[in-house]
Order: C-alpha cells, then structure tokens, then sequence
C-alpha cells in the first residue's frame, strides 16, 4: 500500500460514543512522497554515526545510565510527572513527600527499560514483552489497580471525562488482541520490505491508536521505538530516545498522530519521525563528543591531587552513573573511610567538578553539574 492510499480506519458506533477501529498495518508499504526519502537517509546516517560512538566510547555502558534516566525523566514529564533530573537520582527519604509519587513513576520506568532491554536478549520485541513492561512501570504507582501488565479488557480514551466528549476514543477492547497480533506480525514481517525506521514510525502511530493498556501507553508507545532499534541491530547500546523531541514538540506530536488518524495523512506522521530521529540522533552524537571533552578534562584534574588519583578515577567513575550524589553514600560506594570520602569531596569542590547544594552541614548532596547539564539542555 502507498501512504498516499493509506485509509486510516473506521469509527464503530458503541452506546453512546463512537470509536475507532485502525486499519491493519501488517502489509508492504511505499510512498511516492521524495521528501521521506530524503529524510530518511539524513535520519539513517545521523542513527548509525550515534551507534559509532556508542562503539568508540570507552566504558560506553556509564554515560548509558543517564540516557536511560533523561529518558524516563522525559517521558514520564509528558504524562504530568514533575520530578527533575537531579531529584530522580537521589534515594527516596531525600525527595520531598509530596513529589515521591512521581519519583516512584521515573524510577519505574528506569526498571521497565532496564529489564526490557535485557529481555531482548531471549525475547524478540513482541506483546509479551510489552506487557511485562508494563507490569513493572505500574508496580505501586498510579494505574497499579487498572491491568498492570494486561491488554485492557474496558473502554479507554484521550483528553475529556468520558468516551462522549473525549478528543479520541480507540479501538474498543474486544479488537485490541487482533490488532495488537497485527502489529506485532508487521515488526518481524521478513516478507516485507519497509525499511525499519518507517517500520518503527508505523508501529508507534498504530500502538498509541490502539491505545492497548488503561495506562502507561505513551511510556510503552516510546519505549517501543528504541526497543524495536535494539532488537533489529539498528542499535548497539540504548542510546536514541525520542521523548525530548516529543515533549518539545509536543502540540506537533499529537496533532501529526491525529492528522493521520483523522485526514489519512499517514505521510505526515512519518515525515514527523524521521525529522526527530534525525534531530535526536545528532544531538545524542554531539552528547557523546562533550563526554569524551569533559572525560578528557576531568581526568586530567584527577592527575593533580598525587596519591589520590586513582581513587579519584575510581570516583568520577561512579559520578558518571549518579552525578547526584548525598556525602555520605559517597565513601560507602567507594568502600573508604569517611575522612578519606571527605577529603576527596573536598578536592573536587576545589576543582570545580563537584558543587554542594544543600548549605547544611549534614546531609549534604553534591552535584557533578558540568555533566548533569549535558543531559537537561
């Protein structure tokens, strides 16, 4: 089928409200349109000169750690969590109770990553995988009584109080298994040749009109796209995350969905997509690069300080994975004795790579801001 032809789906009458059943996505497809083409070698390009680096980067798996934590920070703020970087990187009994819920949720989603990005390593990207996730992104949080872990078995819908006035209502729950097969029949289809980031912008498009869980399934819709890159080869490491450039966009990303949805412009949407895995990817390239200037620096300050310098190495080691960090954690993550922690806390306040942030005497936090900010710009 051409995106040109495509027909989006029908609206079914239900008692009282209307929803919409998609059209199934599991076919070949192709376009005439030459701006996708042109975009999708420029996002092709940009996604493999990401992957190099993911390659090239020594101890590439710690800076890793915190695309993970953007990610879940990002994603979960375009569902209405307010909980920022430095917040979801500090221990529970440090975050302030009335913003521990939404904690909860960030740190959620940092497992449901993690353990789905293992996963992938005896499971392909399929159904089973997706409700595994979703399982652990609602354990304890809010939508831990609606399903966790379960294709819905009730009415769902986007914006309003109801199906009657809602901005969207999906497919009703009895043809969520059928399309759900479908979709997952089109990811691993050998038969057909879509190239994988048209596949991937496709499938994302038809699992948020699906709309298969009662919750979480923005968090889910995203965490596709990179898990499918994963599982295709298209990705070494868990690098490229699209929900920055959603929430930046964020009047744009609904309204290309919709516009499909309603209008059949399935060309738009993918055009939309590719633009921001090519934006995603270059900027996640230029991250790279900044790491390895300020590895380069950092570690050249760490020469300075004499007897203590490996054990400085060691220590910005553990700062590139939590760049947050409570002064007394600090010595037990080193397994040093606290004058020793203190010390070495002192020279990198002295060397600028490390700033306090409470102005107490206890209980004091510090924060490697020079990387921390590489990943909130």
């Amino acid at each position: 089928m051409k995106l040109e032809a495509f027909k989006s789906g029908v609206w079914h009458k239900q008692y009282q409200y209307k929803s919409f059943a998609p059209s199934l996505i599991d076919h070949e497809w192709s376009w005439d349109d030459g701006r996708i083409n042109v975009l999708l070698e420029s996002a092709t390009k940009a996604l493999g000169e990401l992957d190099a680096f993911s390659l090239i980067v020594p101890d590439v798996d710690l800076f890793i750690e915190m695309h993970i934590l953007k990610e879940a920070n990002t994603s979960s703020r375009i569902e209405g969590t307010r909980t920022e970087m430095d917040e979801a990187l500090l221990p529970e009994e440090n975050v302030a109770p009335e913003r521990r819920n939404d904690w909860h949720e960030v740190r959620n989603y940092i497992d449901a990553i993690n353990i789905a990005i293992a996963e992938l390593k005896r499971l392909p990207v399929s159904n089973r995988l997706l409700r595994e996730t979703h399982a652990i992104l609602m354990r304890g949080v809010r939508g831990e009584h609606k399903q966790p872990g379960e294709f819905r078995s009730g009415q769902n819908w986007i914006g309003g109080s109801g199906p009657m006035d809602a901005a969207f209502v999906p497919p009703h729950a009895s043809e969520v298994p059928e399309l759900m097969s479908d979709l997952e029949k089109f990811l691993h289809n050998e038969e057909i040749a879509v190239p994988h980031l048209v596949r991937a912008a496709i499938s994302h498009y038809q699992f948020e009109t699906i709309h298969p869980f009662n919750d979480g399934n923005g968090r889910i819709g995203r965490l596709l796209i990179v898990l499918y890159l994963i599982g295709k080869g298209l990705l070494c490491k868990p690098s490229l995350y699209l929900s920055d450039f959603f929430e930046r966009n964020r009047a744009t990303y609904y309204d290309a969905l919709m516009r499909a949805r309603t209008a059949n412009d399935l060309g738009h949407w993918v055009r939309f997509f590719l633009a921001g895995v090519q934006e995603t990817a270059s900027k996640g390239r230029d991250t790279f690069r900044k790491i390895l200037t300020l590895r380069s620096e950092t570690e050249a300050q760490c020469l300075t300080l004499g007897k203590r310098a490996p054990l400085a190495r060691t220590a910005l080691n553990l700062l590139y994975r939590k760049p947050v960090i409570i002064a007394k954690e600090f010595g037990a993550a080193l397994e040093v004795a606290p004058p020793t922690a203190n010390a070495l806390i002192r020279e990198f306040v002295r060397l600028d790579i490390l700033q306090e942030i409470t102005g107490q005497q206890r209980g004091r936090v510090f924060v490697f801001q020079r990387y921390l900010s590489l990943f909130v710009i």
